[in-house]
């Protein structure tokens, strides 16, 4: 594994919220850049050795806390973490940072925050890599939270936030209304390079349905642009910090393709 390189930390007010980011390598709005998007219940820091490897390439590498996460603004009402939110959270720091387009990787929780981005705003992604969470269409006739309780039962870890006695202060959130909001996107397709890494061993490889829908057709349909599925022998959840060099080379021979003619839209708010 390459040496990591020194991290930067500073605060950037982006839509109405003050947020944690962490960068390495160029600092300068001229270089390539890579924003990071980590999952649940995790920070930027997961993403630290991609970052030391990419910026000792001459990366401009970002990787912010999301909101509610680590050292980025909790506002108290929940309300206020829908996926609108969060996705605009992401625009409004890359307007901050001058950054027009920018090369996206996204784990877990944050590849689901990264597909929506790709969904609601492709013009500023350059090339996307996703880990862990495959694309998930929405489904107009089936709720998340219905699915997986039937798919899981009650154990599973969303189902019992919804209880009192294990994470009480979650009773009553409405995990549904991100459902409900995207239902414009309904049928939507991905229209950004993407690669889509996972672990064999990984839960959400095993969700029911998903290595057919990932492997039978049904996410190039979704993604048209999927150019590349890697399954890594092995490996679990917590893939890029579990086989860190690995997942750093894949990061590495997917973006350096896009290097010439990286495009530069003007700035446009959310």
């Amino acid at each position: 594994m390459a040496a990591e390189a020194a991290v930067r930390h500073r605060q950037v007010e982006a839509n109405g919220i003050s947020m944690h980011v962490a960068e390495a390598g160029p600092a300068g709005s001229s270089a390539l850049a890579v924003l990071f998007v980590h999952g649940f219940p995790e920070l930027w820091s997961s993403w630290r050795h991609q970052m030391g490897y990419l910026a000792a390439r001459g990366y401009r590498c970002v990787a912010p806390d999301l909101r509610g996460y680590g050292g980025t603004t909790a506002p108290p009402d929940p309300s206020s973490y829908t996926v609108f939110h969060i996705v605009g959270d992401l625009v409004a720091l890359l307007d901050a940072l001058h950054l027009p387009q920018v090369f996206v990787v996204g784990h877990d929780w944050g590849a689901i925050v990264s597909w929506s981005l790709c969904l609601m705003r492709p013009d500023r992604v350059r090339a996307l890599v996703n880990l862990s969470v495959a694309f998930m269409p929405r489904r107009p006739g089936v709720k998340p939270l219905d699915y997986f309780r039937s798919a899981y039962g009650e154990d599973y870890y969303v189902c019992r936030f919804q209880k009192p006695g294990i994470e009480a202060e979650f009773t009553g959130f409405d995990l549904k209304r991100n459902w409900e909001l995207m239902a414009p996107w309904t049928g939507a397709q991905v229209k950004v390079p993407t690669k889509f890494i996972v672990g064999d061993g990984d839960l959400a490889y095993h969700h029911p349905g998903v290595q057919r829908y990932i492997h039978k057709g049904g996410m190039k349909r979704d993604v048209p642009m999927l150019e590349e599925v890697v399954v890594i022998k092995g490996a679990g959840h917590f893939i890029q910090q579990e086989r860190a060099q690995e997942i750093s080379d894949h990061i590495y021979d997917y973006i350096k393709k896009f290097q010439a003619g990286v495009l530069a839209p003007k700035l446009s708010k959310l």
